[in-house]
């Protein structure tokens, strides 16, 4: 069975949105406006945000507080197939996400013709382009989420730059990103925007006990998120022990690959950037973020080492998820940790 079609038959039951997501869209919906712009860092809930303004704008029977959950409407979302919501997504995400590719894209990836598109194809934008002229079939108009927005390159973002300027209809636009700034000017400015709010502790500590998350790895995961609930979750699901975060940064003083051994390099990276920033914020007097102090070396590198190390560690995001050798690249990433921690003033 191809994946659209298991993704088809599957019904998918939305779980209660958090509270801080909850909160967010009964505020928002009491705003008007055809286009939002939901911005802020990783793992706040854009996503969740996003689909939760269109469940209640296509809901049959939309309360103050957001959709019913329970309408034709609300389960045609759950099931993956509401004839009126359009959903412009890397086929990564939508993959990942649950959501069934166009037969096209769906026989190319089978055929293995290509690997899923880590961008919002021009293909799947004119798709979008032609759903905006469609007459709604159900009544309450329709809507559009594009999502991460920052994933659309020059092409694509011109292509629905017009839509979204003037859209044909009752056509709503949400628009979620975690890297506003990349976003065309031109984008920006035809939309509302909407920083996301940041959860407090014991909410996201209660939300993660919700999701199964054990109280003891539920904080030192949170401080390894850097207090976002959603990249806390994900954490906990990727198989990586909780307790080892607290041992990371002794572990690269030590040039430790083994320690690493079972990491992805993006996984390594991402906590090497942490472990800079954090030593960067020590240095200068400041608490760290993403680690305990004590869980820091005594001795601090200098600062011309930790600038550069941030340098290259920047550098090594934009090529880290190609096909290199991961073992070869966990060492060089390890090593390279090493030599910084190890530079003294």
């Amino acid at each position: 069975m191809k994946a659209s079609e298991a993704v088809a038959e599957e019904t998918q039951v939305a779980a209660p949105p958090a509270p801080w997501i909850a909160a967010q869209t009964q505020n928002l919906l009491k705003q008007r406006g055809h286009a939002w712009l939901l911005q802020g860092p990783s793992g706040l809930g854009q996503y969740e945000l996003a689909l939760s303004l269109v469940r209640a704008w296509l809901c049959d029977a939309p309360t103050e507080h957001g959709a019913c959950n329970t309408c034709t409407s609300c389960h045609a979302i759950d099931v993956r197939s509401h004839t009126d919501f359009c959903i412009l997504m890397p086929e990564t995400v939508m993959i990942e996400l649950g959501w069934p590719l166009g037969e096209k894209a769906q026989a190319d990836i089978d055929d293995k013709k290509r690997k899923p598109s880590k961008e919002i194809r021009i293909d799947a934008m004119r798709d979008a382009v032609e759903f905006a002229q469609r007459t709604a079939g159900r009544g309450r108009g329709k809507a559009m989420l594009v999502y991460p927005a920052e994933r659309m390159n020059h092409i694509t973002a011109n292509a629905l730059l017009k839509t979204l300027e003037e859209p044909p209809g009752d056509l709503k636009f949400v628009l979620a990103s975690e890297a506003a700034h990349q976003l065309l000017p031109t984008i920006r400015s035809r939309c509302l925007t909407h920083t996301l709010t940041w959860p407090k502790a014991d909410e996201s500590l209660a939300w993660l006990a919700e999701q199964g998350v054990k109280k003891a790895d539920a904080e030192p995961l949170l401080r390894a998120a850097g207090g976002r609930p959603a990249d806390a979750l994900t954490f906990a699901n990727s198989g990586r022990n909780p307790a080892d975060w607290q041992s990371f940064p002794k572990a690269m003083a030590k040039g430790d690959v083994a320690f690493v051994s079972n990491w992805l390099p993006a996984d390594l990276l991402d906590a090497q950037q942490k472990l800079c920033h954090d030593l960067m914020a020590a240095k200068s007097g400041a608490a760290p973020r993403f680690f305990k102090p004590a869980d820091l070396p005594i001795a601090m590198p200098s600062y011309t080492a930790l600038a550069g190390w941030h340098k290259t560690l920047s550098a090594t995001a934009r090529t880290v998820e190609h096909p290199f050798n991961a073992g070869l690249m966990l060492e060089a990433l390890v090593s390279g940790a090493q030599r910084v921690i190890a530079a003294k003033n």
